[in-house]
């Protein structure tokens, strides 16, 4: 071999592992997650999505909404799930993200409890009290509205920004006495308290909250094949719940996956699941939360969440249309239409 055919050969070599370190790269992802009970576990726990898409997925769990806006902001995750006020927070400040899927309408599977033994037996009884949330979470947002519906000023309690973790440890111990907050922790507190109000009764009186996956639109521009699968897969371990709900109990493979991904123990889950509504396709795409435009649900309750953010000085502004951070399309394709 002469020298000159040896650097061509080499040449080439360097160049096909360029170009396949590229390729990989193109079918690689990061998606985040957080510590909540839902069919999506399944997806994870079982790798659908690696086996159906051939990518290689890179599972991040977080804390809190809030950790996952901020990771979004930075390019450090491509999809993630996070809680309504979190995505309304971080569309109002310019993070150029979209809201794809509503993973549940939480209903009363995020409550304010009381701790037995707080004194608080009324919600007038708050002022004064050791309050823990995690910030800029769909329970921050619920908790700031009922302190306003009960004319209590967020200066007359103490509030606390811990994760979940830390609110579960910390009521154990006794330094707190209230905490709003979800599943799994949210059942940990309610040995040792009582619900004061969940976010079904405050989302009834006009502020509805969620959760939804959200996409980094750099990455979603040049993956749209697979937001379709992904939305494929999240919809069929959805509906598998739906039809058979009577199924999932705590010795069923589906909900001992669940607990294994979140951590906990799989005789509370089947009774959290049922706390919370996992819309269909054609709810998903519809007026009452994807479709719509800026009349549809999910833009709304952006939209409200947003402003009353503003209001309390959470966030510096609110948008007048949240429609432009809602994207039904990948739905709709799974749909046919």
């Amino acid at each position: 071999m002469t020298r000159a055919i040896r650097f061509l050969t080499a040449l080439l070599a360097v160049v096909c592992g360029m170009a396949g370190g590229a390729l990989a790269a193109e079918k690689e992802v990061t998606i985040g997650f957080q510590r909540i009970y839902n069919p999506f576990k399944v997806v994870i726990a079982d790798r659908i999505l690696e086996k159906t898409t051939g990518y290689a997925i890179n599972w991040r769990v977080f804390e809190s909404g809030g950790e996952v806006v901020d990771a979004m902001a930075g390019g450090e995750v491509d999809i993630a799930l996070a809680g309504s006020s979190p995505i309304a927070s971080g569309v109002s400040r310019g993070v150029d993200m979209a809201l794809f899927w509503i993973a549940e309408d939480i209903g009363a599977a995020e409550a304010l409890v009381v701790r037995n033994g707080s004194g608080i037996v009324a919600p007038q009884d708050l002022r004064g009290k050791r309050i823990a949330v995690p910030f800029v979470s769909t329970t921050h947002f619920h908790l700031l509205f009922a302190l306003e519906q009960f004319g209590i000023s967020p200066t007359q309690v103490e509030l606390l920004n811990m994760p979940p973790i830390s609110i579960a440890t910390a009521w154990e111990k006794g330094n707190i006495d209230a905490a709003f907050v979800w599943d799994p922790a949210l059942g940990r507190l309610k040995k040792t308290g009582k619900v004061l109000i969940t976010s079904g009764v405050l989302s009834s009186w006009g502020r509805a909250t969620f959760d939804g996956m959200v996409v980094r639109r750099e990455w979603a521009r040049d993956h749209d094949g697979f937001m379709v699968e992904f939305v494929r897969a999240i919809a069929a371990v959805d509906e598998d719940y739906r039809a058979n709900k009577e199924m999932w109990t705590p010795e069923s493979d589906p909900v001992k996956k669940i607990a294994k991904v979140v951590g906990g123990d799989p005789a509370d889950v089947p009774d959290v699941l049922a706390r919370y509504n996992f819309p269909t396709l054609e709810e998903q795409a519809s007026d009452l939360w994807l479709g719509g435009g800026a009349a549809g649900g999910a833009a709304r309750a952006l939209f409200h969440t947003s402003s009353f953010l503003r209001d309390e000085r959470k966030i510096d502004r609110a948008l007048f249309d949240y429609s432009l951070a809602v994207e039904p399309r990948w739905v709709e394709k799974v749909l046919g239409r």
